[in-house]
């Protein structure tokens, strides 16, 4: 079997040649520089793991593998433009590179890419394999729209959070690995076993990434801490926080939710010291720990030996263990 960074130098080299288009040049310059700009490739290199562990060829997978990373970015490029973002991974985002209608534009291709990217498998497993990225790729933009509709919505419980978060991020890891089994020769048990834990594996990452944005080293975590706290994001430890507070503290919090003008810092620390006043930080730990156990547990029932299935429960591990 291939090792992690093995795979991922796969993807990067089929990255490094892969062409999208020439003209209009505005139409395809925007893909070829959002596709540039890096990141750890993971998406794809589940795929190609996941083909590996049921032991396919890994090149049959390449495409396909390109075809959810291409996907990945299409949806990052629309989700700028919605939230205005002025940078990725510290450059410039398209929209503000270029502008809105050429983002648009250009992601509306990257989508068609992705699908002609996926259908270079088998024939023989053509239809379970799209129809395994179409059921992801709706199930991305459900959870988009879902996210937009809690910023204005007053009540948000655990439940709908953990649902947004399922369809926003965790999908795509689950359908990434269940058409990597796909192509591996996986039956179909095993390849919805494997989705599952992707799936729940994607819960536990979002939690966590919850948690490091309140508390992670802004060095080690590569993004600036506090920023869900200055915009108000429905994140599990703000909903889990609304839900315990009372009195004085609940009517601090809904001062510095309700504020406009206000020293940055001094909001990131008013409701981090609400947080830990109201222990959210170790029920959302709880949580993340119960859908990572969740997720080894399905694991443990594909009918693989351990020590192939090591690999990709190490890779669920790293994953789970950022540095805070």
């Amino acid at each position: 079997m291939h090792t992690i960074p093995q795979l991922q130098k796969l993807i990067t080299d089929a990255l490094a040649v892969k062409k999208y288009g020439s003209t209009p040049v505005e139409l395809y310059e925007p893909i070829d520089y959002i596709m540039s700009l890096g990141g750890k490739r993971l998406r794809p290199c589940l795929v190609l793991m996941a083909c590996d562990l049921f032991g396919g060829d890994v090149d049959q997978a390449i495409q396909p593998a390109l075809a959810i990373e291409v996907f990945h970015n299409f949806t990052l490029m629309h989700d700028d433009i919605m939230d205005k973002a002025p940078l990725r991974r510290g450059k410039q985002t398209v929209h503000e590179k270029w502008n809105p209608n050429i983002a648009i534009l250009a992601g509306d291709v990257m989508m068609v890419e992705a699908n002609k990217l996926m259908m270079q498998v088998n024939d023989s497993i053509l239809r379970q394999v799209l129809d395994t990225f179409n059921d992801t790729a709706v199930g991305v933009c459900e959870g988009q729209q879902i996210d937009m509709n809690f910023e204005t919505q007053d009540n948000v419980d655990i439940a709908a959070y953990v649902n947004m978060i399922r369809l926003k991020t965790a999908v795509l890891l689950g359908g990434a690995l269940k058409i990597g089994a796909i192509i591996g020769g996986a039956g179909a048990d095993d390849a919805s076993l494997l989705y599952d834990f992707g799936v729940q594996l994607g819960i536990a990452f979002q939690l966590q990434d919850d948690i490091l944005d309140v508390y992670g080293d802004p060095e080690k975590f590569g993004k600036q801490v506090g920023g869900d706290i200055l915009s108000n994001k429905k994140t599990f430890l703000l909903i889990k926080a609304l839900e315990l507070a009372q009195g004085d503290t609940l009517t601090e919090l809904n001062h510095w939710l309700s504020a406009t003008d206000y020293n940055p810092a001094e909001k990131v620390a008013a409701v981090k010291a609400i947080y830990n006043q109201l222990s959210v930080k170790e029920q959302a730990e709880e949580e993340m720990n119960k859908y990572a156990r969740m997720a080894i547990s399905n694991l443990r029932w594909i009918g693989l030996d351990e020590e192939r299935k090591s690999i990709i429960a190490h890779f669920a591990d790293d994953l789970l263990v950022r540095e805070h």
